[in-house]
């Protein structure tokens, strides 16, 4: 079940399958990793083109709400404003070997553009609570595993991928996904999201505009146990994804909406949490190549909706990074993981007994 079916007043014409995967050609792989009661991890792979137009760069940006946490060639999205690569979500101490795993899945499928250089975008959100995040359990090739798996269509939602052993408002998070769709002209362009949701606490969450944290308060081993964790940690990163024709500080400009989104839930933006986001457009292909120069000197240009008809994209951001989140939390199932930690799934009954 998603948070659309619940009948919540979620607002917005979304795209058919209200996930990323809306924007043509973009693709979403996992792997998933629970072993034994200490493994609740795994890798998510969101590609923005088809794995056979991977070398080919996409217009991005990205922005940090709160910097507690890492996206890894962010230096290099900021001088190009160009993105290539399959974009991948694990915990916070498995940056390493997933961010190994796309050099090598590169080396296999794009020898030529191994051969230069690779500054993969890597993000990351801290599972610890219920995974043993110190254990060398993610790997270059659960990474690999990831991208080949890699699918446009429906998206599982929940403890899947990078969102396996990650929690949202100390109920189960993990990962989420929303559409919508912007009418421009007599066309139409889609913006679609992707969320691993890790981050708020108990008493911020709100749903559809009603604080709901502090009736849902009962069951909250999180926060009410022996736990150290402050409230409110663990990260949150959300990648948007479109196919209307951007500039590259048009999607810094739309990965700066995500925060709003994201307060519709209820954060507050916790220090310790490192709140992330990345957006691109696929769009204008071929037209920002970044390699080596091939040929004579010669020009580009790059079509692009005028910065006075933005805010459209801007008011398709925010609700769907809210329904993204929510979608994640219905998602979510009551999951026992690390030193018998145990996070509730969202009580979905009593929550909409506490919206009616």
């Amino acid at each position: 079940m998603r948070a659309r079916a619940l009948g919540l007043p979620l607002t917005g014409r979304t795209g058919p399958l209200n996930t990323i995967t809306d924007v043509p050609g973009v693709a979403v792989g996992y792997t998933t990793l629970i072993e034994g009661t200490d493994v609740r991890t795994g890798v998510t792979a969101i590609l923005p083109r088809p794995a056979g137009e991977a070398d080919v760069p996409c217009a991005a940006g990205w922005y940090s709400l709160n910097g507690n946490g890492e996206m890894t060639g962010t230096s290099w999205l900021t001088e190009t404003g160009a993105l290539r690569l399959p974009v991948l979500i694990t915990n916070t101490h498995a940056i390493g070997p997933v961010h190994r795993g796309v050099v090598d899945w590169a080396l296999r499928e794009r020898p030529r553009l191994a051969d230069q250089w690779l500054l993969p975008v890597v993000a990351e959100t801290w599972d610890g609570y219920l995974n043993d995040i110190n254990g060398p359990h993610v790997r270059a090739e659960h990474a690999i595993a990831a991208i080949d798996a890699a699918r446009p269509g429906p998206v599982e939602e929940g403890s899947v991928g990078g969102g396996t052993g990650m929690n949202c408002y100390a109920f189960k998070g993990g990962s989420g996904t929303a559409s919508r769709v912007v009418s421009y002209g007599e066309g139409a362009y889609t913006v679609g999201v992707f969320v691993q949701a890790n981050f708020g606490s108990r008493r911020e969450l709100t749903v559809c505009g009603v604080p709901v944290g502090d009736r849902l308060s009962a069951d909250n081993p999180m926060e009410q146990t022996d736990w150290r964790t402050p409230p409110g940690a663990g990260s949150v990163i959300v990648v948007v994804a479109t196919d209307a024709p951007l500039l590259p500080g048009q999607c810094t400009a739309l990965a700066r909406r995500v925060p709003l989104g994201l307060a519709r839930t209820g954060t507050t933006g916790s220090h310790f949490s490192g709140d992330i986001f990345l957006a691109f457009s696929t769009a204008n292909a071929g037209a920002l190549t970044i390699g080596p120069p091939e040929g004579a000197p010669g020009y580009e240009q790059l079509r692009f909706v005028p910065w006075n008809r933005m805010d459209a994209f801007y008011a398709a951001v925010a609700p769907a990074v809210e329904e993204a989140v929510l979608n994640a939390l219905v998602a979510g199932r009551t999951m026992t993981g690390r030193r018998g930690h145990r996070s509730p799934g969202l009580p979905v009954t009593e929550l909409l007994d506490v919206l009616s």
